[in-house]
Order: C-alpha cells, then structure tokens, then sequence
C-alpha cells in the first residue's frame, strides 16, 4: 500500500494521521527521529508541544501499533520512565484494519438502505422505514403526511463506495 521510504510525505497518509492525531499530532512525528528512542518529556521539550498533547499522540499511536514503549525503572528513586519508538512499519497494517471497519459500517449501511423501503416528512425532514411509517399511519409526528424517499442516489454512492474499498483491500 504505502512505501516507508518519505512515509509521511504521502498525501494520503498525512490525511490519515491527522485524522487520528491531529495537527500536533502530525507535527510530532515529523520531528521525531525513527531511529532513537525518547521519552515523553525530550518529545515535548524538542517541539515544544505539550507534554499531554505528546502523551496523547503516542498512546493514540501505541494504540494502533504505531509506537512502542520501553520501560526503565530508576533504582534509586522507583519512578518508571517511558522510551518511546515510533513504529511506522505497521503503517499499512493500521490503514488496513480502519480500511476493513469502514468497509463494514459502509457494507452495514448499504445493506440496511437496500433493504428498506423509506417515506419522509417534508416538513421536519424526519426519514422512516416503512414499518415505524406504517405504524404512524403515513403520518408525522408533527401531523405532516408522509411521502415516499427515494433513496437510489445514496444507495448507488454506498454501492460504489463499497466496490472500491474491496477492489482496495482485495477483496473482489
């Protein structure tokens, strides 16, 4: 999918980032050397980024296998301190999986507006299936009478929405 090689100056993949950890987020990457561990507080102190900002980044990251962590224990005083190492090896992995949620929310929802049969009320814009229409008597809680929905645009976007996500993942 994705070459490591300049990772973050895809396009696609800086969207994707941002998405996940924002503009900061992103920031901190670009400035963390892949080859070295560091802790939270170097992080901070080198971007000059909170240090919460920086925490939350790389538990999101740690989160998607993105970033690891190393723990060092102090002998004298107890305290833990967390060296972190960015993990963008697994970048194509984490695309994949978000890939193949989407996919299945978006493959849920085609199924659901295929499956169905839609009225709205043209007043409050208020869309029901045919059964909660039916049980209303085609008509609104407002008192508007229904009209059918005819949800063929969207069903046909969601149907190639879907087609292309497969033929993405390889899927077909």
């Amino acid at each position: 999918m994705v070459e490591e090689t300049d990772i973050l100056e895809n396009p696609a993949v800086r969207a994707y980032l941002i998405r996940m950890v924002g503009e900061e987020g992103l920031t901190l990457l670009e400035n963390f050397d892949r080859t070295i561990e560091k802790t939270d507080e170097e992080l901070a102190e080198e971007t000059e980024i909170n240090l919460n900002s920086v925490r939350n980044t790389l538990y999101t990251l740690y989160g998607k296998r993105l970033a690891q962590y190393r723990r060092e224990k102090n002998q004298e005083t107890g305290w833990l301190t967390y060296k972190w190492k960015l993990r963008l090896d697994n970048l194509n992995d984490a695309l994949t999986d978000d890939m193949e949620d989407a996919l299945e929310k978006l493959s849920s929802r085609e199924r659901y507006e295929d499956e169905n049969d839609f009225y709205i009320c043209n007043n409050c814009g208020i869309v029901y299936t045919f059964n909660d229409a039916l049980a209303l008597e085609f008509n609104c809680r407002c008192g508007t009478h229904m009209e059918h929905y005819d949800n063929e645009l969207l069903l046909n976007v969601l149907k190639k929405r879907v087609a292309a996500m497969k033929t993405t993942l390889g899927k077909v």
